[in-house]
């Protein structure tokens, strides 16, 4: 049997786990906990069927199927499937253009489309896709959850006042209509209303025993009913036939509405899953249980096919209800099977009393609930976020409120992956500089940098939809540092690199090449190591080109940077070693040329010491700062530091001569000054630095 076969048997074999690991001693909180969410599921899903513009009874059958269901294929322990806000209003936003709210075409497409969102889920699930929920930024969840709960606020008007208004209108529309029918506002019916919104806020003052939903909605249900308010024309649920969930007759074969659902299950069946993953991992992060969102995938996709089979409606997870199960006190999965269990019982022991529950007051609590979607903290949060956030999160929001909900969805999942590819494409490339303590480094804005050394930060991954972007922005950076000749990337935040990633890079170190420069690395993840390895670009470069991010500077400031430009060319102090460097700016109109063409001839420290020592010792001319030969030169040597070497080569004495400085490298810069002497001039190889390697004589003067 193959793994992924395995897996998938894994998947379906769900409820066989629970049963074999469930803890006994769970048995009596799991228990009156699901009581308990069961009585808020029974009101809600009556709810929550109006609102999707179907018959209460339809929200009841899906409480008792999906519920269940969705808990024992389900990953979480505390998720609470079923109706809920966003669902039913996604369901009446699809079926609005396809049937007459109402009629048995409207129900019959309601119970297939749930079917169809349940398949596209529990294909998603088998084929371990739970990853792509991640692709739903918090942008569009948020826009799109508080555009949702102003539509489902504005559309509650009509049955809390009694107003003739068109299901599923827009906003304006609704407005609209309610201001020109202020008039025929039915006063019974929306001080029924106000009076359940009033209660829902005022009874956790007083109690938080019981949901604050549900006991409005039962004080108003006994006051109602004491005072006989039908007869005052206000509506009421309606009878509820009590008994298990009747079989859909669905239409099959039917593929002109299958198509005509199809898209609108794709938003249903994406929006659900983020919804109830989301659910999922925020409960999750008080009870440290681990969530597979592939085997939600799978309760979610099941709970859906099982609710549209037996006469129910499109579900998803409740927040509310969750969070409710959660400080209930559940503890497994069984705790959302007692609560389907209840509303099952429930309809058959309460069918009479539900039936007398007022329409207004069920408006009353949609509107409640309606403005709890409204996140105003998470908006506050991506609006302080990213520009780019904030505008898919503004426009989802907008376009929830003027176009169909399924629409609007499918083009927030499409401006966040073509948000998530831009932000992929065009990393950040930026120049960064040390701060004053030398311990960190800071994006550069303008503050000098060293014009022999540009340091970069690359923060992004090096793929081929990346690469042009990072090759132009490194060459635009070069462009403006004319005289950078040695660029140090920076590569911590680079996790991926493909072959178009190196043949950027080849680009750049030809470019810093042709300058007589050349390219280093630091801090480069194992992942792009490798692939630089594979492509022969480590060889090319050589190891030595990748530094410690700790010695880097160090390292190139002593072995790699022109000394002379350091003290004769730049003012700028920017990397700690600047700090103690003499600096002898010359005047403007004066330049030490480069050597061009055939390096000089070199002569090593031992070989030196030697011709000292000859009957013909060549003439030493140590090209350092005054500072620096006093602190130890060799015996017998003069001092013409490089600046007063441009105007005093003259003095250079005939004969052979050796070329001295620290390290080498401001000894070639003088020889370009003497190159046309004769014989021409030798430089000491390693400078001062193999000189004291060797433990030869050095001579010291006081200052």
């Amino acid at each position: 049997m193959s793994d992924y076969l395995r897996s998938v048997i894994t998947l379906f074999a769900q409820p066989i786990r629970l049963i074999r690991t469930y803890p006994i001693d769970a048995l009596r909180a799991d228990f009156f906990a699901g009581l308990t969410v069961g009585l808020v599921l029974l009101p809600q899903s009556l709810a929550f069927a109006i609102l999707g513009g179907l018959p209460p009874i339809v929200g009841l059958y899906s409480a008792m199927t999906a519920t269940i269901i969705g808990a024992l294929w389900g990953s979480s322990s505390h998720v609470n499937g079923g109706p809920s806000t966003t669902s039913a209003i996604l369901t009446l936003s699809v079926l609005l253009p396809i049937a007459p709210i109402g009629s048995a075409e409207f129900v019959t497409a309601a119970s297939m489309i749930a079917v169809i969102a349940g398949i596209i889920r529990l294909i998603m699930g088998i084929a371990r896709l739970g990853m792509l929920v991640t692709f739903i930024s918090d942008a569009v969840a948020v826009g799109f959850t508080a555009g949702s709960g102003l539509l489902i606020l504005f559309n509650q008007f009509g049955p809390i006042t009694k107003l003739s208004i068109s299901p599923g209108a827009s906003i304006p529309t609704i407005v609209q209509e309610t201001v020109t029918q202020l008039t025929e506002i039915h006063w019974p019916s929306l001080i029924i209303g106000a009076s359940t919104i009033a209660l829902i806020y005022l009874l956790p003052y007083i109690t938080r025993a019981v949901p604050a939903a549900l006991l409005s909605m039962i004080i108003v249900t006994i006051v109602t009913t004491f005072l006989n308010i039908e007869q005052y024309g206000v509506r009421l649920i309606g009878d509820i036939p009590p008994g298990f969930p009747p079989l859909a007759q669905l239409p099959w074969f039917d593929i002109g509405l299958i198509g005509q659902l199809l898209n609108g299950a794709l938003a249903l069946a994406i929006i659900g899953l983020v919804e109830a993953v989301a659910i999922a991992r925020a409960i999750a992060s008080y009870t440290g249980q681990r969530i597979d969102s592939n085997q939600e995938f799978v309760g979610q996709g099941l709970a859906n096919i099982v609710s549209g089979l037996f006469s129910g409606m499109p579900c998803s997870g409740s927040f509310n209800r969750s969070a409710l199960a959660y400080q209930a006190g559940g503890k497994t999965a069984l705790t959302a099977v007692i609560s389907g269990l209840t509303a099952l019982a429930g309809t058959a022991i309460l069918s009479q009393v539900l039936a007398i529950i007022p329409r207004p007051a069920i408006a009353g609590t949609l509107m409640v609930a309606a403005l709890g979607m409204v996140d105003r903290r998470g908006m506050a949060r991506v609006w302080r976020g990213s520009r780019g956030e904030a505008a898919i999160m503004i426009i989802t929001l907008v376009l929830t409120l003027t176009l169909p909900l399924q629409f609007a969805i499918l083009t927030g999942v499409l401006m966040s992956l073509g948000y998530y590819l831009l932000r992929t494409a065009t990393p950040r490339i930026e120049a960064v500089v040390p701060d004053t303590a030398f311990r960190h480094w800071d994006p550069a804005h303008g503050r000098p940098t060293c014009p022999q050394l540009l340091v970069v930060d690359l923060q992004g991954d090096l793929y081929f939809g990346a690469a042009s972007h990072v090759e132009e922005a490194l060459l635009r950076l070069l462009d403006q540092h004319r005289t950078v000749r040695y660029l140090l990337l920076r590569m911590h935040s680079v996790n991926h690199c493909d072959v178009s990633g190196i043949r950027a890079l080849e680009t750049i170190r030809r470019t810093l090449r042709v300058r007589g420069g050349d390219l280093y690395f630091v801090r480069v993840r194992a992942g792009v190591m490798y692939r630089m390895q594979i492509s022969g670009f480590y060889e090319q470069l050589g190891p030595e080109r990748f530094l410690d991010e700790d010695t880097a500077i160090e390292f190139l400031f002593h072995r790699v940077l022109d000394p002379a430009v350091c003290i004769y060319e730049c003012d700028r102090r920017v990397f700690r070693e600047c700090q103690a460097l003499p600096k002898q700016t010359l005047p403007g109109h004066l330049t030490i040329p480069l050597l061009d063409g055939k390096l000089p001839a070199q002569i090593n420290a031992r070989a030196l010491w030697e011709a000292l020592h000859s009957p013909q010792p060549p003439a030493v001319i140590d090209v350092r700062e005054p500072r620096e030969f006093q602190r130890g030169h060799i015996p017998g040597a003069r001092n013409i530091p490089l600046s007063r070497l441009l105007s005093e080569r003259d003095t250079v004495p005939a004969g052979p001569v050796v070329l001295v400085c620290r390290s080498g490298r401001r000894s070639l810069r003088a020889a370009a000054l003497l190159v046309e002497r004769t014989p021409p001039p030798q430089v000491l190889e390693g400078g001062m630095l193999a000189w004291e390697a060797a433990n030869l004589l050095e001579a010291v003067e006081q200052a």
